[in-house]
């Protein structure tokens, strides 16, 4: 017997049909690339809106702890007028007088606990040390324990920004706080992209960070993040989007695996998610999926992976775009990201 479909999901994924976005990628050589690559961009930024003053970040520091390979720091930092952002920075602690490391934003996904299970926060509460489990989820710890200093904010509406509570307890508060910020002519992921740009402008005042050696990684909504400052903002080197890239067409249209902290108004007339993870090229890119991955299905990643293939190709950097598909669920696989980030952040000759 098939699916009952009510006639607003019967009008939405018929609709959907209708549309092919005006400015997905379909060119071949470098050239034609490059045209696409600049508009594109442009009309992200267009779509995203005003972007909010910067202002001092004021850090101010909470306190620290020595976790034998590494000091985690807690900091928080202004990024806008009524806006402080919480956030831990891993310092490993072999980094030699003088020496410069690279730094990674690890960026966190859904979940109650936002940064500090990236960072690898337990205070041996279970609930938290199941979350680390389940997802693999603290590989913002993970790369501090292999000499990378790694910065874990929160992003709104998550973890301390919201005092770890569910201030709408039968809503979805990523909705509430996007229409919130729709009435004021806001969007929330433009707000986060701009955190994390404050973000990547504090980790940079850290002396033993090489600016020219800077990573991104995330899981789920990280993976959102990961895909949108990568593409956004150059300083991002080497990233690895960790079982979020899809289609629109699957998460938001035909099912509803989407909310309002990863959306931009109007995306889909123009680009598909891989389209905006094609702006990273032609900077070193990973992509996780899980074959078993019952958040962002396997077969929408797959379809997105080759429209990603096809622009790293024409792009005239193939070589620098890997996936590490793997046989399991919604976590952080972690098979190959060490050395990705190893070989494109690490060795010099890379860096040319």
């Amino acid at each position: 017997m098939g699916e009952f479909l009510n006639s607003m999901e019967w009008y939405y994924i018929n609709r959907g049909k209708d549309i092919t976005p005006s400015m997905s990628f379909r060119g071949k050589s470098k050239s034609d690339f490059e045209k696409w690559h600049r508009e594109l961009k442009a009309k992200l930024l267009e779509l995203l809106g005003e972007f909010p003053e910067k202002v001092p970040p004021q850090p101010d520091k909470l306190g620290e702890e020595d976790c034998e390979d590494f000091i985690r720091e807690k900091y928080t930092i202004a990024t806008e007028k009524h806006m402080r952002l919480p956030l831990y920075l891993l310092r490993p602690k072999n980094i030699l007088p003088g020496e410069k490391v690279p730094g990674v934003l690890c960026c966190h996904g859904h979940g109650p606990f936002g940064k500090d299970s990236v960072a690898g926060l337990t205070f041996h509460q279970s609930e938290r040390e199941k979350d680390i489990r389940e997802y693999n989820y603290n590989y913002g710890e993970q790369m501090a324990k292999r000499g990378y200093i790694t910065i874990c904010p929160d992003f709104r509406p998550f973890g301390e920004r919201v005092a770890y509570t569910e201030p709408y307890p039968h809503l979805d508060k990523c909705n509430i706080y996007f229409i919130k910020g729709l009435l004021l002519g806001e969007v929330l992921l433009t707000k986060n992209i701009h955190d994390a740009k404050c973000v990547l402008d504090f980790l940079l005042t850290q002396e033993e960070v090489d600016p020219e050696k800077i990573g991104c990684m995330g899981l789920s909504f990280g993976g959102t993040m990961t895909t949108y400052i990568s593409a956004l903002d150059d300083r991002i080197k080497a990233a690895d989007i960790i079982c979020y890239l899809t289609t629109t067409r699957h998460s938001a249209i035909k099912t509803s695996n989407v909310c309002g902290s990863q959306f931009v108004p109007h995306l889909y007339k123009y680009a598909d998610v891989a389209d905006i993870a094609g702006l990273i090229a032609p900077r070193p890119l990973l992509v996780e999926s899980g074959v078993n991955d019952t958040c962002f299905k396997f077969e929408s990643a797959r379809e997105a992976h080759e429209k990603l293939k096809r622009i790293y190709r024409a792009a005239g950097a193939e070589d620098k775009l890997e996936f590490d598909i793997f046989l399991g669920e919604h976590s952080f696989a972690g098979n190959k990201a060490f050395l990705f980030f190893d070989i494109y952040l690490n060795k010099q000759e890379f860096m040319q």
